[in-house]
């Protein structure tokens, strides 16, 4: 039974790669960190890594909360502490009193030094203090205190913080236990918005929905656990576990729901 056969084709360089850190570990004796990985990244390594093996795998963006995490892969024998993820957390300094920071200008200023999306991990806002943070990997620490001086038209500062200095992420979703007919797109969100599964399949193919940060159109796509939607005026939906089905051969799933 080949591994790929349960995951997306889309998925097969991933796994690819996670073979080869995997490798990598065993020949070493040493560990692999990789840069940050989304939850779907995240349960990808975990499902394929185990619990049981020689390898070992553990995850950490900064704070237990964070979204995006770095991974360790690493002998069954080795203890990684939080030093060993090399993150940084960077504090934005900037005329609060005149400008207004949002997620996305922070995020396309990041983009536009040259660095992958996978260098960064979660950014941090505190709209009513006028806060504004962002993780990334130590690795690019010096690239960014020369470079990163403005976002947008806005000159700014970073200064590097300890983790204790975090803005708190408000959880501010709900949890809900949904049964599902199937894992199609369409009908897991149906089960997520207070609309119709017809409606919920003209947003799709109006490509107002994301999935894991892409554009999807297709209703019918199957739906995995670790999964993040993203539908345009809503909100953000993730998977948070698929329990299982029911007699009726039903789909339990843990939804975890953020309106915007």
């Amino acid at each position: 039974m080949s591994i790929y056969q349960h995951f997306r084709p889309e998925e097969k360089e991933f796994i690819d790669q996670i073979l080869t850190w995997q490798k990598y570990v065993e020949d070493t004796y040493s560990y692999k960190r990789t840069d940050f990985l989304d939850p779907r990244q995240q349960t990808i390594l975990q499902s394929i890594i185990g619990t049981k093996g020689t390898v070992l795998v553990s995850f950490f963006g900064g704070k237990d909360n964070t979204e995006r995490k770095r991974a360790l892969l690493y002998p069954d024998y080795f203890t990684p502490t939080s030093e060993d993820y090399e993150i940084v957390l960077w504090n934005i300094r900037y005329p609060k009193k005149f400008v207004t920071l949002e997620h996305r200008e922070i995020l396309g200023s990041l983009m536009g030094l040259g660095l992958k999306r996978e260098k960064f991990g979660d950014i941090l806002m505190d709209q009513t203090e006028g806060a504004a943070q962002f993780y990334a990997c130590g690795e690019v620490s010096e690239y960014l205190q020369f470079n990163f001086d403005q976002i947008g038209r806005t000159k700014i500062q970073i200064e590097s913080i300890a983790f204790e200095q975090a803005i708190q992420k408000r959880e501010d979703g709900i949890e809900k236990q949904v049964t599902a007919s199937s894992l199609r797109l369409d009908t897991i969100l149906a089960q997520a918005v207070p609309y119709s599964r017809e409606k919920v399949q003209q947003w799709i193919q109006q490509g107002k929905v994301k999935v894991n940060f892409k554009v999807v159109e297709h209703p019918s796509f199957e739906c995995q656990q670790g999964d993040i939607f993203s539908i345009r005026g809503f909100g953000r939906i993730m998977i948070k576990s698929i329990e299982g089905q029911t007699k009726k051969n039903k789909w339990k799933c843990i939804l975890f729901i953020q309106k915007s």
